[in-house]
């Protein structure tokens, strides 16, 4: 399998492409990172240092990318962290690049605009542009809970009103949704739940709430949910599969007191995960 990766990068730590690249390639995908941003680290350290790509950087990468005569080959895109609209921009004009190459490929959308307590954190005209273009674009949408609620412009108290939201971003042309991070009325405190809906039906997959606050988890479970539903054709399979994993990854990390994701030293959950949680039907 081959995955094109627009994203973000950071030379510290694990976001974006950095938390994205190398969990595909240990679960066996060829990934064809391109960066949309360089920093020194995430921006949830309050100070980095790099730059935000221009979009015609994206666009001339593509171009070099499309004179290899490999974009038949591209069985999906992914993206995640928008420094600008016109990144933005410049990633659907790679979408329909490639999937005027091979019309089987599909789009992971990451709709990156903020968390619960950060409020939004992209740059102004992301929202909007990921709201009114990206999203109806896109065959794979994985939003976190604040996210789905910007998105749909609905409340998430509950489960229903998760599905509900869900439904409205169906309704818009992707084909499978994907929530992280989600805690309703019916989460027990303890707990926190992922969500995955797609024409096979709706399914909740539930872990224990770790006390950890780590950067670059919702990067990794896009990247793998996406590889796995690829692969699988199944979404309970994939959240199954990409759920486990990162559970794994971040208890790991909890363990050893990491400030980062420790993606390189709990590698083996990526490809045996030590606790395996079933998704269930709602």
């Amino acid at each position: 399998m081959n995955l094109l990766s627009i994203q973000s990068h950071v030379a510290y730590g694990h976001v974006g492409n950095s938390a994205a690249v190398f969990p595909l390639q240990r679960i066996g995908v060829e990934v064809w990172p391109v960066h949309t941003v360089q920093f020194s680290n995430h921006t949830g350290y309050g100070a980095w240092r790099g730059y935000v790509f221009e979009a015609d950087l994206i666009r001339e990468v593509m171009q070099g990318i499309a004179e290899r005569g490999v974009l038949a080959t591209c069985d999906g895109v992914l993206a995640g962290y928008l420094g600008s609209a016109d990144i933005g921009a410049a990633i659907v004009d790679a979408v329909a690049m490639v999937k005027r190459a091979n019309p089987a490929a599909r789009f992971c959308l990451d709709p990156v605009i903020g968390d619960v307590g950060r409020g939004v954190f992209v740059r102004p005209g992301v929202p909007e542009f990921l709201t009114e273009r990206a999203v109806p674009a896109a065959d794979v949408v994985t939003p976190n809970q604040f996210e789905l609620e910007h998105l749909s412009g609905r409340s998430t108290a509950t489960l229903a009103d998760v599905l509900a939201a869900v439904d409205d971003i169906h309704g818009r042309g992707p084909r499978a949704v994907l929530v992280t991070s989600l805690h309703t009325a019916e989460t027990p405190e303890d707990a926190i739940d992922i969500l995955a809906s797609d024409p096979s039906g709706r399914f909740r997959l539930r872990t224990p709430k770790l006390p950890l606050a780590v950067n670059g988890a919702g990067d990794a479970i896009a990247a793998l949910f996406f590889a796995h539903y690829l692969r699988t054709g199944s979404a309970a399979d994939a959240l199954s599969l990409a759920a486990s994993s990162i559970f794994g990854v971040l208890a790991r990390t909890l363990r050893a007191g990491a400030q980062e994701i420790l993606l390189v030293e709990a590698q083996e959950e990526f490809v045996s995960p030590s606790r395996v949680f079933a998704a269930e039907r709602i």
